[in-house]
């Protein structure tokens, strides 16, 4: 990690991880809108411009009606009602582009300016990197829902959201970094209990992710409109009579990603009284009864989103929730292990 703090790169960072947060919601509202897919190509260069006359639309549509989407859902759409979808695809990838832009271009200035030493540049790379892994991953995941069936890989949906999420964990970190200073690796720290704790709760809070990722390229959510009955039982039958369901089966993915927010409920109260009972700043318990009342509220947006039956505002406020409750645990552990530093 870096050494050197600097406001102005502070700044940036915490203002690159609110557009990274900005990019993995849109992404849910062109997954919501099913607009995912109306661009059939990727043109990282190309396709900044849109089409342009009547001939370049009828030639883009003609693409998109050799896809599954069109064929086996959208085979009435007209042009205007492709046009609508296009712009929606159209705009998320410009505004990833742009995204990349608004890290590459600071970066190097902050580089050029020595405001970043350059034997501190490694951390930087890393977001670069993880940023074009995205970018990969977001095409790769596009075109698994143009071969043979009209949507895309629920593995490479989650894999291309847990880059995003890796992303914006490594920028945040790396501004926390630059606010409350770095700690000094050379002297490793033991990890204090409210750290482990902290971090099985991060590995417990990306499990759920993982999920509702899987529940999101599977439309999961549409299997039952009821809380806390599924398809009116507790438990619905043949959930868990193979291990492939776990990773397959819509029915079992949203059971799981349904209960297991509950410990994540559990989780964090007992977090706070860990603290409390240690002992810990004043800041640190009362940021976490901020995190008992965020997760509070996802689970009650989780539950909106299923009685609503996938209502689209409820499903990207449950999603942006989510994305601030992973940030929270990021600060959190954080703040810990710079306190096991001291």
């Amino acid at each position: 990690m870096p050494k050197t703090q600097n406001t102005a790169v502070m700044k940036w960072l915490y203002v690159f991880v609110f557009v990274v947060a900005f990019l993995v919601v849109f992404g849910g509202f062109v997954r919501l809108t099913r607009s995912g897919l109306s661009i059939v190509e990727w043109n990282p260069i190309s396709g900044v411009v849109p089409p342009i006359g009547q001939q370049a639309w009828v030639d883009e549509f003609a693409k998109y009606q050799l896809t599954p989407e069109f064929q086996k859902i959208n085979s009435g759409m007209t042009l205007e009602g492709y046009k609508i979808i296009f712009y929606m695809e159209w705009i998320h990838r410009l505004v990833a582009r742009l995204a990349g832009f608004f890290y590459a271009i600071p970066v190097f200035y902050f580089l050029f300016k020595k405001m970043i030493p350059f034997k501190e540049f490694g951390v930087y790379f890393v977001m670069g990197a993880l940023f074009i892994g995205q970018a990969f991953m977001g095409w790769y995941m596009v075109y698994s829902g143009l071969i043979d069936r009209p949507a895309v890989s629920h593995f490479r949906l989650t894999i291309h959201l847990l880059f995003a999420l890796s992303l914006l964990a490594l920028a945040l970190w790396t501004a926390l970094g630059h606010k409350f200073g770095f700690p000094d690796t050379s002297k490793p720290s033991k990890w204090s209990t409210p750290s482990k704790f902290a971090a099985w709760s991060m590995g417990l809070l990306l499990l759920q992710i993982s999920y509702g990722g899987f529940t999101a390229g599977l439309k999961a959510g549409h299997v039952s409109d009821t809380w806390p009955l599924m398809m009116g039982k507790w438990i619905p039958p043949n959930l868990f009579n193979s291990w492939v369901n776990l990773f397959e089966t819509p029915q079992t993915i949203v059971f799981i990603h349904r209960w297991l927010a509950w410990l994540g409920l559990i989780a964090v109260p007992a977090a706070y009284y860990l603290v409390k009972k240690l002992n810990y700043p004043k800041e640190i318990q009362i940021g976490l009864q901020w995190l008992i009342g965020v997760v509070v509220l996802q689970i009650t947006l989780g539950i909106w989103t299923i009685l609503s039956y996938v209502n689209i505002v409820v499903a990207l406020t449950h999603q942006a929730n989510a994305i601030l409750l992973f940030a929270l645990a990021v600060y959190f552990i954080h703040r810990f292990r710079a306190l096991d530093a001291k």
